[in-house]
């Protein structure tokens, strides 16, 4: 191995981690966890602000490189969803964060919007329609990640499918994951975060 792999965790609540109740079982720590079995020396930093939107993501981006990163995960989407972020704006910015990475030699993983219809509190009328939205903002920001140099994560309609039959995989507020739920992302996220650290390896 290239010494230790400094590993940054940007975006917002999803990457924070609210709606665990144990830091072991935040999206960081469990990818961490999955590159330490990779046999990678592992130097974890979360810079992810609950709430944040596209529009904090410059601030967060600033504080990894000044930190070092070798491997980036952004995890950004749904509160500019919430806020009703134009999709232009939110992948411009989001495209300026995957270059700033790139720029100070981190390679570079994006979680795009989540379907945010499959939250119960979306009333079923509107749920088709908030998933749309949801999907046209993801392909706005995977494209801005591509050609920024960065890699999207491939979490698919699999992951939606199962939150939306299972309960169990949100927690108390009904928004944010549990600890089952967090588990379920990570997986989805590993094998893009693993491809990432061989690369910067190689």
């Amino acid at each position: 191995m290239n010494g230790r792999l400094r590993f940054r965790v940007l975006g917002d609540s999803l990457a924070a981690g609210v709606g665990c109740t144990r830091v072991e079982e935040t999206l960081g720590e469990r990818l961490a966890a999955v590159l330490r079995a990779e046999g990678h020396a592992v130097d974890l930093g979360v810079h992810a602000v609950s709430g944040a939107r596209s529009t904090g993501l410059d601030a967060q981006v600033r504080a990894a490189v000044r930190a070092g990163v070798d491997v980036a995960l952004i995890v950004i989407g749904a509160n500019d969803l919430t806020s009703f972020t134009p999709p232009a704006v939110g992948a411009r910015l989001l495209h300026d964060a995957v270059a700033g990475l790139r720029r100070a030699g981190g390679q570079v993983v994006v979680a795009t919007a989540p379907n945010l219809g499959v939250v119960s509190h979306v009333p079923p009328a509107y749920r088709a329609f908030v998933s749309q939205a949801s999907g046209l903002y993801a392909r706005a920001q995977a494209d801005a990640v591509v050609r920024a140099g960065g890699a999207v994560a491939a979490v698919g309609a699999e992951v939606s499918t199962r939150f939306a039959a299972e309960p169990a995989l949100f927690s108390a507020d009904r928004f944010h994951p549990s600890a089952a739920g967090y588990a379920v992302i990570a997986d989805a996220l590993a094998p893009s975060v693993r491809a990432a650290a061989n690369r910067w390896a190689a």
